[in-house]
């Protein structure tokens, strides 16, 4: 039987945007630059391991990275006071950035936890409500709705947007759906007919340009940084969430 999403708590999407602009200030990112999982976690002392460490039991390993490779994306583990993310080496790189960031949108929200697993349902699938704010807050981190907006006002394509913050083109479109971005967008041009998609770096906004996703997790980009025009968050559409890939949380299971 499929689990029914639980609902977000009231007023849980404004905290989870005014948590991440906080936390994407203090990495010295703007609202259109793309955020590194893997610096957040660093910055706030979290060790980010894989299936390849030699610690791991080798029978997990192959099972996860073989003929269930889609049902384990990441996890947030405990060893006593030391807190650690797990990710599965296997899958592609946007799909292990949106695992890192929603490991650490728990660690961010102060989840109680014992083990947190992420499977393949990121992009506001999951279940259970701590899963759900975790989504949520990483939506807010790897793309913030003021981005979301400034990219749908922009006229900017899912791939464009994907391109641009490192992420999946399922994320981009979960984002750019779910914050209302798009809505707005279409009801800013149906009052404004001329209304261009792509504007001018008059406005001090460009084309989204190329983002090179290296393995390390960083996220070098090339192009002009788009700025101004600000929009809401949940749910991805094309590869895992990647926001991830995710199952229910506290068992085996976006990406």
């Amino acid at each position: 039987m499929t689990a029914v999403s639980q609902p977000l708590r009231r007023g849980f999407k404004a905290h989870a945007g005014r948590l991440a602009l906080a936390v994407r200030n203090e990495l010295g990112l703007a609202a259109a630059d793309p955020l590194d999982p893997y610096a957040l976690a660093e910055l706030y002392g979290i060790p980010v391991l894989d299936l390849a460490d030699p610690a791991m039991p080798r029978e997990a390993v192959r099972h996860f990275t073989g003929p269930a490779a889609d049902s384990f994306s990441g996890a947030l583990v405990a060893v006593g006071s030391v807190r650690a993310i797990v990710e599965n080496h296997v899958h592609d790189t946007r799909r292990r950035r949106a695992t890192v960031a929603h490991e650490m949108a728990h660690v961010l929200l102060e989840h109680d936890f014992g083990l947190l697993v992420t499977g393949s349902g990121l992009c506001g699938t999951t279940a259970t409500s701590v899963e759900r704010e975790a989504d949520e807050l990483a939506g807010e981190l790897l793309l913030p709705r003021d981005a979301a907006r400034t990219a749908a006002l922009r006229g900017w394509t899912d791939a464009a947007v994907a391109r641009r913050f490192g992420v999946s083109k399922r994320l981009a479109r979960w984002r750019l759906n779910a914050t209302g971005a798009r809505t707005i967008a279409c009801r800013h041009r149906a009052k404004r007919p001329r209304f261009a998609a792509a504007r001018t770096a008059d406005d001090g906004i460009a084309g989204p340009g190329d983002v090179t996703v290296p393995d390390s997790g960083a996220v070098p980009v090339s192009g002009a940084v788009p700025v101004g025009d600000a929009v809401p968050v949940s749910g991805d559409s094309n590869s895992g969430t990647d926001p991830g890939s995710r199952s229910e949380p506290r068992h085996v299971g976006p990406s």
